[in-house]
Protein backbone atom coordinates (compact mmCIF):
# COMPACT_ATOMS: atom_id res chain seq x y z
CA UNK A 1 0.00 0.00 0.00
CA UNK A 2 1.40 3.43 -0.96
CA UNK A 3 2.41 5.83 1.78
CA UNK A 4 2.42 9.64 1.75
CA UNK A 5 4.11 12.42 3.71
CA UNK A 6 2.00 15.57 3.33
CA UNK A 7 2.95 19.17 4.11
CA UNK A 8 1.22 22.52 4.48
CA UNK A 9 3.80 25.31 4.46
CA UNK A 10 3.50 29.11 4.78
CA UNK A 11 5.97 30.76 2.39
CA UNK A 12 6.57 34.52 2.14
CA UNK A 13 5.47 35.63 -1.32
CA UNK A 14 8.82 37.33 -1.91
CA UNK A 15 10.57 33.99 -1.17
CA UNK A 16 8.44 31.87 -3.51
CA UNK A 17 11.20 31.53 -6.14
CA UNK A 18 13.65 30.48 -3.41
CA UNK A 19 11.08 27.94 -2.21
CA UNK A 20 10.72 26.53 -5.72
CA UNK A 21 14.51 26.08 -5.93
CA UNK A 22 14.48 24.45 -2.48
CA UNK A 23 11.67 22.09 -3.55
CA UNK A 24 13.48 21.10 -6.76
CA UNK A 25 16.63 20.23 -4.80
CA UNK A 26 14.60 18.19 -2.29
CA UNK A 27 12.68 16.46 -5.10
CA UNK A 28 15.94 15.31 -6.69
CA UNK A 29 17.30 13.94 -3.40
CA UNK A 30 14.09 12.13 -2.38
CA UNK A 31 13.53 10.60 -5.82
CA UNK A 32 17.15 9.44 -6.12
CA UNK A 33 16.64 7.58 -2.84
CA UNK A 34 13.39 5.91 -3.89
CA UNK A 35 10.42 8.26 -3.50
CA UNK A 36 7.86 7.67 -6.27
CA UNK A 37 6.74 11.29 -6.63
CA UNK A 38 7.06 14.73 -5.07
CA UNK A 39 4.26 17.24 -5.71
CA UNK A 40 4.22 20.97 -4.90
CA UNK A 41 1.07 23.11 -5.15
CA UNK A 42 0.66 26.82 -4.43
CA UNK A 43 -2.66 28.00 -3.06
CA UNK A 44 -4.35 30.47 -5.39
CA UNK A 45 -7.91 30.38 -4.05
CA UNK A 46 -7.57 29.40 -0.39
CA UNK A 47 -9.41 31.82 1.91
CA UNK A 48 -8.61 32.18 5.60
CA UNK A 49 -11.38 30.03 7.07
CA UNK A 50 -13.67 30.98 9.94
CA UNK A 51 -12.79 27.82 11.89
CA UNK A 52 -10.41 25.77 9.78
CA UNK A 53 -8.33 26.19 6.63
CA UNK A 54 -4.78 25.64 5.46
CA UNK A 55 -3.94 29.35 5.96
CA UNK A 56 -5.40 29.29 9.48
CA UNK A 57 -3.64 26.04 10.30
CA UNK A 58 -0.19 27.52 9.54
CA UNK A 59 -1.08 31.02 10.80
CA UNK A 60 -0.39 32.44 7.34
CA UNK A 61 0.25 36.17 7.20
CA UNK A 62 -1.00 38.58 4.52
CA UNK A 63 2.34 38.43 2.70
CA UNK A 64 2.49 34.61 2.62
CA UNK A 65 1.23 31.96 0.24
CA UNK A 66 0.33 28.48 1.42
CA UNK A 67 2.06 25.51 -0.19
CA UNK A 68 0.40 22.09 -0.14
CA UNK A 69 2.83 19.32 -1.02
CA UNK A 70 3.29 15.61 -0.66
CA UNK A 71 5.84 12.85 -1.23
CA UNK A 72 4.67 9.39 -2.34
CA UNK A 73 6.44 6.16 -1.40
CA UNK A 74 5.73 2.52 -2.29
CA UNK A 75 4.95 1.65 1.35
CA UNK A 76 5.59 2.69 4.94
CA UNK A 77 8.67 0.45 4.95
CA UNK A 78 9.92 2.09 1.75
CA UNK A 79 9.31 5.52 3.26
CA UNK A 80 11.38 4.65 6.32
CA UNK A 81 14.22 3.33 4.13
CA UNK A 82 14.12 6.40 1.86
CA UNK A 83 14.11 8.77 4.84
CA UNK A 84 17.15 7.09 6.38
CA UNK A 85 19.06 7.57 3.12
CA UNK A 86 17.80 11.15 2.71
CA UNK A 87 18.81 12.14 6.22
CA UNK A 88 22.29 10.70 5.64
CA UNK A 89 22.69 12.59 2.34
CA UNK A 90 25.07 15.55 2.69
CA UNK A 91 23.18 17.46 -0.01
CA UNK A 92 20.14 17.58 2.27
CA UNK A 93 22.15 19.14 5.09
CA UNK A 94 23.16 21.94 2.72
CA UNK A 95 19.56 22.32 1.50
CA UNK A 96 17.63 22.42 4.79
CA UNK A 97 19.99 24.54 6.89
CA UNK A 98 18.06 27.71 5.99
CA UNK A 99 14.72 26.89 4.33
CA UNK A 100 12.84 29.81 2.73
CA UNK A 101 9.91 29.42 5.15
CA UNK A 102 9.14 29.23 8.88
CA UNK A 103 9.42 25.52 9.63
CA UNK A 104 7.81 25.99 13.05
CA UNK A 105 4.47 26.67 11.34
CA UNK A 106 4.73 23.84 8.80
CA UNK A 107 2.21 21.00 9.16
CA UNK A 108 3.47 17.46 8.45
CA UNK A 109 1.12 14.49 8.22
CA UNK A 110 1.84 10.88 7.31
CA UNK A 111 -0.81 8.58 5.86
CA UNK A 112 -1.28 5.25 4.16
CA UNK A 113 -3.12 5.52 0.86
CA UNK A 114 -6.38 3.59 0.86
Amino acid sequence: MAYVDGFVIPVPKDRLDAYKDFARRCDKIWREHGAIACVECTGDDVPYGELTSFPRGVQAKEDEIVIFSWIVYESRQSRDEVMKKVLDDDRLKNTIDSPPFDGKRMILDRKSVV
